[in-house]
């Protein structure tokens, strides 16, 4: 029986290993060499697939651990209770303002000049958060699905994030059908794909996965 375990490797095949590292770092390096700028993103998260919120609070807890400030409005889950509010409002009010200015989704609701007095009183928030440079941070969460619906002006919001919003401020915007003209002003747009989903298999929405 041999002693030589599968992680072993010979000489020659660690050298190979090491010069080609050696030129991923040197390429590397060469294409970080002129990227030291920071500025405020506006970045998009849409598309069929689960995760567009999960990601936009995955950021916002990211400045919540650095000390950053940082502020959510959502637009549509306002009548939950998720367990990412339940966290910030029990945990963090210091560091991140949370106001939840929906009532639900539109088929819920029924009541369109409802929807509509709430998205917009939704966005009179998010300009406020926007606003206040206090705030590395602001997730306006599900306001895609409010400019989906027209609920919003899509003009307003963006002349509004190219003209106020404050040069170092990060916006994050989340929702499926996102509007081109927002992603055209995006500076990063990420669309979630959907392959599986367990709601097609009769499962319904549960705690710690979707709310």
């Amino acid at each position: 029986m041999s002693d030589k375990s599968d992680t072993d490797i010979s000489e020659e095949e660690a050298a190979r290993h090491a010069a080609k590292m050696a030129k991923k770092k040197a390429a590397r390096d060469r294409m970080m060499q002129n990227k030291d700028g920071e500025k405020g993103l506006i970045i998009v998260h849409t598309g069929p697939g689960k995760g567009k919120s999960s990601s936009g609070f995955g950021m916002i807890m990211r400045c919540i651990a650095h000390g950053m400030p940082s502020a959510v409005v959502q637009f549509i889950k306002g009548a939950w209770q998720t367990g990412e509010r339940t966290l910030i409002e029990e945990n963090f009010s210091d560091l991140c303002q949370f106001y939840a200015m929906g009532e639900g989704f539109t088929w819920e609701t029924q009541d369109k000049a409802r929807d509509i007095a709430a998205a917009q009183k939704g966005w009179e928030k998010a300009k406020e958060m926007i606003r206040d440079e206090r705030n590395t941070m602001v997730l306006l969460d599900e306001i895609n699905i409010a400019l989906r619906y027209d609920y919003i002006d899509i003009a307003d919001v963006v002349d509004f994030l190219e003209t106020e919003k404050p040069p170092m401020t990060h916006v994050v915007l989340t929702g499926r059908n996102a509007k081109e003209e927002l992603i055209e002003i995006a500076d990063l747009v990420t669309e979630m794909g959907q392959i599986k989903h367990p709601f097609r298999q009769g499962i319904k929405a549960q705690k710690g996965v979707e709310f």
